[in-house]
């Protein structure tokens, strides 16, 4: 397969640093991304060009940052949508500036970074656009809203967009990773608030210790994720001779949680199809 050259937000950890290595690996380049480039020194040192990106900046600021990655190696054919963290608290704990930054970098960054390497894609007639989702764009669990809700908002923006550009030749792959061991609960991803309202503060103290708990000893292999989702973009591995999907689930826990939803859902519609098929209005 002709080597590929891919863009990847948030490298400095995580997903991000993985594919970065991962891609390298089996001989594609990479231009990998951080609002900090000391912390992807060592992916220079790999064989990646860095370069410093902080999506939360102005659409122009990154218009700029994604036209000099494209003059590195003369076009990009996969951008990798990964930069993101997680606020959690109550509805009432959580001020709507924690909100408001939470839907920053992980809706509107992913947005304006999207925004700025499409028009390369649309004048090439090609591309892979690949964005980094989770099961809280499935689930809204307790105490987990802004990230839940930042995923939520991913979700329904990708979907439209695939549908927007699969004319064009642009593919779109939705990647919905369950709790997978990387530092995404570490206090340098995790913005935490406890409660200070009574009523939730039991509640609260133990979804905190659950996740403190959780952190680094996720039963999900990060590097396994890599190598799908490498697998889905080239078309080999898992991946060779199948059709991919828009949207895949990764881990057990997202397997069982997603289908709990569909089921769910489908149990709705069943008992309430009547009352649901009820709205129209009557035919004269």
């Amino acid at each position: 397969m002709t080597q590929l050259i891919w863009l990847i937000t948030g490298c400095s950890s995580g997903f991000g640093e993985l594919l970065t290595q991962h891609v390298l690996s089996r001989g594609d380049l990479v231009i990998a991304t951080s609002r900090n480039l000391e912390k992807v020194q060592h992916l220079d040192r790999a064989g990646a060009a860095i370069l410093q990106l902080d999506v939360t900046h102005s659409q122009q600021g990154i218009d700029d940052t994604v036209a000099k990655a494209v003059s590195i190696y003369g076009r990009i054919d996969v951008v990798v949508n990964n930069a993101a963290y997680i606020v959690t608290g109550g509805w009432e704990d959580v001020e709507y500036e924690q909100l408001l930054s939470q839907f920053e970098t992980n809706v509107f960054g992913t947005y304006k970074v999207t925004r700025a390497i499409l028009p390369h894609f649309r004048e090439r007639r090609s591309g892979t656009m690949v964005f980094i989702s989770s099961l809280s764009g499935w689930h809204g669990h307790p105490f987990v809203g802004p990230y839940a809700g930042s995923k939520f908002a991913l979700e329904g923006l990708v979907e439209s967009l695939s549908r927007e550009i699969a004319p064009l030749g642009i593919k779109t792959i939705l990647i919905e990773p369950g709790r997978f061991r990387t530092n995404l609960l570490s206090p340098g991803n995790l913005q935490a608030v406890p409660s200070r309202i009574s009523e939730y503060m039991a509640a609260s103290q133990a979804h905190l210790d659950g996740l403190a708990k959780e952190d680094r000893t996720q039963a999900g292999d990060p590097r396994k994720a890599v190598t799908i989702i490498a697998d889905l973009v080239k078309g080999e591995g898992c991946a060779l001779g199948r059709e991919v999907p828009f949207r895949l689930p990764l881990g057990a826990d997202c397997y069982e949680g997603v289908r709990e939803k569909c089921e769910g859902t489908l149990k709705v519609l069943e008992d309430w199809g009547h009352v649901i098929h009820s709205t129209d209005y009557d035919e004269m």
